[in-house]
């Protein structure tokens, strides 16, 4: 891999803090509108527990109330599986030439 590719995908590298405030990396994959809201479709960039492999992570984006000036945001989880599901719909459809989905 060259050194340019290498800068790519540490770019595309987003770390969150998990429960217990461990730094976890993924890949950003995407950002979906969905109903006036937007979506981030993120990878695990290395092996999450609980988390199948290859499986994706989608999160609500939200601005910081504290900063609302800026443009900071927070990604928040999303607990309607409806909302989950029609995301995740828009994103296969999206790269559905890139990626090898599996129902």
């Amino acid at each position: 891999m060259d050194e340019n590719n290498n800068e790519e995908l540490e770019d595309n590298i987003v770390t969150l803090k998990d429960e217990d405030g461990n730094d976890v990396n993924f890949e950003f994959l995407d950002l979906i509108d969905y109903e006036g809201e937007e979506y981030v479709v993120l990878l695990p960039a290395e092996d999450v527990e609980n988390e199948e492999p290859d499986e994706v992570v989608i999160l609500k984006t939200e601005k910081t109330e504290e900063n609302s000036d800026s443009d900071e945001e927070t990604y928040v989880s999303v607990e309607d599986e409806d909302v989950l599901n029609a995301v995740f719909d828009i994103f296969k459809d999206k790269f559905k030439d890139e990626f090898n989905f599996v129902d």
